[in-house]
């Protein structure tokens, strides 16, 4: 029992430590991942056309 609460504690501790975002900072970052995640896909989506396209010329 007493090395579940040594762990706790240390888990307390090091979650002081921890450098954490600003809200911006988080605003920013989720609206890079939700634009590169659109443009990944729509990409994807092209290449994955093509490819139909072509393999249906071929057979």
């Amino acid at each position: 029992m007493k090395k579940i609460a040594r762990y706790f504690k240390e888990c307390w501790f090091e979650m002081k430590n921890v450098s954490w975002p600003t809200r911006s900072v988080v605003i920013h970052s989720t609206w890079i991942v939700i634009i590169s995640t659109i443009v990944f896909a729509v990409v994807l989506g092209l290449v994955d056309t093509v490819l139909g396209l072509c393999l249906d010329l071929i057979f």
